[in-house]
């Protein structure tokens, strides 16, 4: 009696993860491709003139499944534990502020046709691998993702082998080496400033 109410159990705990990770998978790809949905819903046709009021939704809908704070300590490397707790609470309100204008650079890229190639979940991480399609040209667009209490975040994204976070980190490190942090963040003031006007 005992053997097979054991084998029950087994069966059970080892059926329990991939149960976990199809869950997973499945809230993910739905999140990104509703996200998608209403993105290009949004845009209209190509050519069409936007209110302030539309780029702001716009923004929101990009940029609001991005963690800045996970991907501006990347980006500003040991830097960021050396700082005060008021300098870092700046430093990731600018790089907040600098992502979701830099987000609206191109929005055409959003009517993308978008092909979900792999999604791998690690537990509480994930990658996303994805080619975005656009006029006859196909670039890999990769997420990592970070599950944050219910919601599953982008902590980095790769644009044609490119790491946003790494590539933010290159350049911050660049100007600290040369010039030092205060140098930065004045640099992200002026940045940020221009984003708001």
């Amino acid at each position: 009696m005992l053997k097979p109410i054991f084998f029950i159990i087994c069966i059970i705990f080892w059926l329990a993860p991939s149960i976990s990770s199809q869950a997973a998978y499945d809230e993910i790809r739905r999140m990104l491709q509703d996200r998608d949905d209403e993105i290009k819903e949004l845009l209209g046709p190509s050519g069409t003139e936007y209110t302030q009021e539309q780029r702001d939704q716009l923004k929101d809908i990009i940029n609001d499944i991005i963690d800045y704070q996970a991907m501006a300590e990347f980006a500003l490397g040991n830097t960021y534990h050396e700082i005060s707790a008021e300098q870092q609470e700046e430093f990731v309100s600018l790089f907040a502020t600098i992502i979701r204008d830099n987000s609206l650079n191109r929005l055409d890229i959003y009517r993308a046709d978008v092909t979900y190639e792999e999604i791998t979940v690690n537990g509480n991480k994930a990658i996303v691998k994805t080619i975005a399609e656009l006029e006859n040209v196909r670039t890999p667009v990769d997420y990592n993702l970070e599950r944050k209490g219910n919601e599953w975040m982008i902590i980095d994204m790769t644009i044609d082998d490119v790491s946003t976070a790494e590539s933010y980190n290159r350049q911050f490190q660049s100007i600290i080496r040369q010039r030092g942090f205060d140098a930065l963040l004045q640099s992200l003031r002026r940045r940020a400033a221009r984003s708001t006007t």
